[in-house]
C-alpha cells in the first residue's frame, strides 16, 4: 500500500503541475475558437499578519500569438519539458488512457497518517484531491492542537476536463503541450481548476469570462 500510495501522489503532483502551468502560460495565451472572451485568474492570499493578496487576471487570447515565441525554463514552442512521463515505473500516459476509457467512478482512495488521496472521474472531468499532513512532523503539534487546527496541513484540489488532460499529454514523451491544453480549456467555459490551501497561503486558479477576479 505504501508504494502504491507514493506513486499516486507523484501522479497527482504531475497533473497538479500541468494544471497550474496553464496559469503562467495564460499570461501569454488564448484560442481563437472560444465563443466568449475567456480570462484566467490566479489569486494568492497570504495568511500572515500582512494579509497580502495577489491577483492576476489575463485574457487567454494573448497567448496563442506570444507563447510560441517564449523559449525559457523548459518552455519551447508552447510546450513544457518535464523530467519524465514515467515516474518510477508508472506510465502516466497508459494510466490516463485507462482512466479515459473507463466508466465514471472513484478510482483511488488512500488514507494514511500523512496523506489522503482521492482520484475520481465524473462527467468528463478528472478530480484529484490530496491532503498532505507530513509537515506536522516539523511543527509544534501541541500548539496546533491547542488552536484546534492541524499544523502544516496542505490541501490540493484539482478539477481538469479530460479533454484538457489529453491535450496536455498530446505532445509526445516527456513534454506537456500547454498551447493545445489552452485551446481545449478555452472551449470548456467557466471552471475552477486548482485550489491549494496550507498554513501560509491560499492559491486559487480558475477561468471565466470576467475581466476581474472575485
Amino acid at each position: 500500500m505504501g508504494h502504491c500510495h507514493r506513486e499516486f501522489l507523484r501522479f497527482a503532483s504531475v497533473l497538479a503541475f500541468a494544471a497550474v502551468s496553464l496559469a503562467p502560460a495564460a499570461l501569454l495565451a488564448q484560442t481563437s475558437t472560444a465563443k466568449t472572451d475567456q480570462w484566467i485568474h490566479v489569486r494568492v492570499e497570504s495568511k500572515d499578519n500582512k494579509g497580502e493578496v495577489v491577483r492576476v487576471n489575463v485574457p487567454i487570447e494573448m497567448a496563442e500569438k506570444v507563447l510560441p515565441a517564449i523559449n525559457k525554463d523548459g518552455l519551447h514552442n508552447g510546450k513544457v519539458r518535464i523530467d519524465s512521463a514515467h515516474m518510477e515505473d508508472v506510465d502516466v500516459r497508459a494510466l490516463l488512457d485507462a482512466i479515459r476509457t473507463s466508466k465514471d467512478g472513484e478510482y483511488v482512495t488512500v488514507q494514511s497518517n500523512e496523506n489522503d488521496v482521492r482520484v475520481a472521474k465524473s462527467g468528463g472531468y478528472l478530480y484529484i484531491h490530496v491532503t498532505d499532513r507530513s509537515g506536522e512532523k516539523h511543527s509544534d503539534a501541541k500548539a496546533s492542537t491547542a488552536k484546534g487546527t492541524p499544523a502544516k496541513e496542505e490541501k490540493v484540489e484539482i478539477k481538469v476536463p479530460m479533454k484538457v488532460v489529453d491535450a496536455l499529454f498530446s505532445a509526445g514523451k516527456d513534454e506537456l503541450d500547454v498551447l493545445a491544453a489552452l485551446r481545449a480549456l478555452a472551449a470548456t467555459g467557466d471552471i475552477e481548476l486548482v485550489t491549494v490551501k496550507d498554513s501560509e497561503n491560499t492559491v486559487r486558479v480558475w477561468i471565466d469570462s470576467k475581466n476581474v477576479a472575485d
